[in-house]
């Protein structure tokens, strides 16, 4: 097949918004390309979102805040629209300290040099007098695609896991035209466009979309073998009590219903936190942890201090 010869060409481009005009195609392959770009934007696009909020003066999400207008679920769900812009590798830490009254706002945060807040109008709860105020300590990471809250389960009272939406692409269409080359008519000419949360720009999400597309099809052109995973990694066993429930362990009904609620399901989930930190789930204290600590000894495990 001869060389690919087409042009792309960006029309209204802003910094969230863009439309793409890649033509001339051969016939089929508008809708071979528009698909696959269209697939990767949405799902392979890395970003940053906030993952985890700590509120002063609530315990979890259902609590109220003095002075505050919103409730707290409304708060968080403001905040999971802060769209941000994150170059580290680490998890970061972000705060906002707000005085009323008046509107709290997302450019009130407090970031370092590597994360930068592309909405900083939007408003995320309203302070009713003098005397309101709201501290909030968030969590910014990066990843791709969606994550649920109930994939970071917390066993730190006051910390709040919240959904977080990492790609930049907020939505993509693309329609296939017919176009003609002098006379030959049966042309394709591929119309992408693309809108993104101001983090990224849409060219070089496009770009970034096409050069991972390239990078799995050169896998495929020139395939190289995956590297072998060894039966004794860790990562490969099942953790210690993986497939015990805490139900198993005889425990009052008064803990284990603390624990489930708290998000333990299994022995392997109390084995990962220290009894310090299982102490300060709600409902439980000293006297349950050692209780908890009496039925794992039966099961010959220890509790990690």
């Amino acid at each position: 097949m001869a060389e690919p010869q087409f042009t792309v060409t960006s029309e209204s481009l802003t910094g969230s918004q863009g439309r793409f005009v890649i033509e001339p195609l051969p016939q089929g392959f508008g809708d071979t390309l528009g698909n696959a770009l269209r697939r990767v934007l949405y799902t392979s696009i890395p970003g940053a979102a906030i993952t985890s909020v700590i509120i002063e003066g609530t315990r979890h999400q259902f609590s109220t805040i003095e002075g505050v207008q919103e409730d707290l679920v409304q708060v968080i769900l403001a905040i999971k629209q802060v769209h941000l812009a994150y170059t580290g590798g680490q998890p970061a830490k972000i705060t906002l300290s707000a005085k009323g009254p008046g509107p709290v706002t997302a450019g009130q945060f407090a970031t370092g040099s590597d994360v930068t807040i592309a909405n900083p109008d939007l408003i995320l709860a309203h302070l009713s007098d003098k005397s309101s105020r709201l501290e909030i300590e968030a969590t910014v990471e990066s990843g791709f695609g969606y994550s649920p809250a109930e994939d970071r389960k917390s066993t730190t009272v006051g910390v709040i896991p919240t959904d977080a939406d990492f790609s930049p692409v907020i939505r993509v269409n693309y329609a296939v035209e017919a176009t003609r080359v002098g006379r030959v008519t049966n042309f394709d000419k591929l119309i992408l466009d693309v809108r993104t949360n101001g983090t990224l720009s849409p060219d070089a999400a496009v770009k970034a979309a096409a050069g991972t597309l390239v990078n799995y099809f050169q896998g495929i052109v020139n395939p190289s073998s995956a590297p072998a995973v060894s039966d004794s990694s860790s990562s490969s066993r099942p953790s210690a009590g993986g497939s015990i429930s805490v139900e198993e362990l005889d425990l009052p009904t008064r803990i284990t219903n603390s624990l489930q609620r708290a998000g333990f399901a299994t022995v392997a989930d109390l084995l990962a936190v220290p009894a310090s930190e299982l102490a300060k789930v709600k409902n439980l204290g000293g006297k349950s942890v050692k209780i908890i600590e009496a039925a794992l000894k039966d099961r010959g495990f220890d509790l990690a201090q």
